[in-house]
């Protein structure tokens, strides 16, 4: 941390740590309380940054002054940010600052002027490239192929699992927060419920993905709770919904059976949305189907665009020749 920075933060008596307030007057938890289930550990984790870099890691999101922060305070936590985390994590912080400042607000703690004076610090603008990747036809096909040599119950829900997150374009949380009521195998859907932003919607498994649905509740039978539900050791179905943790781990394990190279669940969904968009969909259809608020989100999925520029760049020929295609030239003595 620079010294200007250091100065503003550290040095300020009233960012002391303080005492905790009733969960129902704390402004931290009353900003937490109001976000979705998806979104609540996210920023409690920022928070907590927040006041461990402000503090030195004195105080954590209860016992951080934050009706005390200030226009200064919050200017020298961007530029803090800045300097330590890429631009997207800053500005999660910085969106969970914004949200707590306005629960002080609502609160009565601080006034609608000194809110708006230390909620006014500007997002961190930068150009970076694409966040995860977009998995091969080639890739999808392998995955499914490891799959469908498991016949065990495993083999089966893991690759109705991989059909829905690549098929339907479904966040993990939200596979495993599927119902079995929730699909329609007359019509494919798939009622998502209480999504990011708990926004409700409908996905749809059509073809493939409504095959491997098919084929997975024969095994699993047509008993009450979740659609994807847990396995243990000896292949016994047990009628419990699965973990975001899960559905990771199920992940990995495909990959390294099938040789396909690391990949996170949400590239599944990124494939589903830049697959969509090269097979003609358009990006206002795609942005539905995936849920997003807006199409410049949907939009950041799409990996048409690097395509077309690798295509463009093989339009140039480099006159270079491999050694071993190369002339052999007789040395002179």
């Amino acid at each position: 941390m620079n010294t200007a920075i250091d100065l503003v933060l550290l040095k300020s008596p009233l960012l002391a740590p303080t005492t905790t307030l009733p969960a129902d007057r704390h402004p931290a938890h009353v900003y937490i309380a109001r976000l979705g289930s998806g979104s609540r550990r996210t920023m409690t984790e920022a928070l907590n940054t927040i006041a461990a870099l402000v503090t030195t890691g004195k105080t954590n999101l209860e016992t951080f002054p934050w009706p005390a922060l200030r226009y200064q305070h919050t200017a020298a936590i961007r530029a803090a940010l800045m300097e330590r985390y890429k631009p997207s994590t800053a500005n999660k912080v910085l969106a969970a600052l914004r949200g707590v400042l306005k629960e002080c607000w609502r609160l009565g703690y601080v006034t609608a002027e000194d809110y708006h004076r230390a909620a006014d610090v500007p997002t961190i603008k930068a150009q970076t490239l694409p966040r995860g990747r977009a998995l091969a036809s080639g890739e999808i096909a392998a995955l499914m192929g490891v799959c469908g040599r498991d016949t065990s119950p495993a083999g089966i829900r893991d690759a109705a699992l991989i059909a829905v997150l690549y098929g339907a374009g479904l966040r993990r949380s939200e596979s495993v927060g599927l119902d079995l009521p929730d699909y329609n195998q007359e019509t494919g859907e798939l009622v998502i419920r209480g999504a990011k932003g708990r926004k409700d919607r409908l996905g749809y498994a059509t073809n493939g993905s409504a095959d491997a649905l098919k084929d997975w509740l024969v095994v699993r039978g047509s008993d009450p709770g979740p659609l994807f539900c847990n396995i243990n050791k000896s292949g016994r179905i047990t009628i419990h919904r699965m973990t975001d943790q899960a559905v990771l781990c199920i992940l990995r394990k495909r990959a390294n059976e099938a040789g396909v190279a690391s990949f996170s669940p949400h590239d599944l969904r990124r494939s589903f949305i830049s697959d969509l968009l090269d097979a003609g969909a358009d990006i206002s259809t795609a942005q539905q189907l995936a849920g997003h608020s807006n199409v410049s989100t949907t939009a950041r999925y799409d990996r048409r665009g690097e395509a077309t520029k690798r295509k463009a760049a093989e339009l140039l020929h480099v006159p270079y020749l491999r050694r071993s295609q190369q002339p052999v030239i007789a040395s002179r003595h």
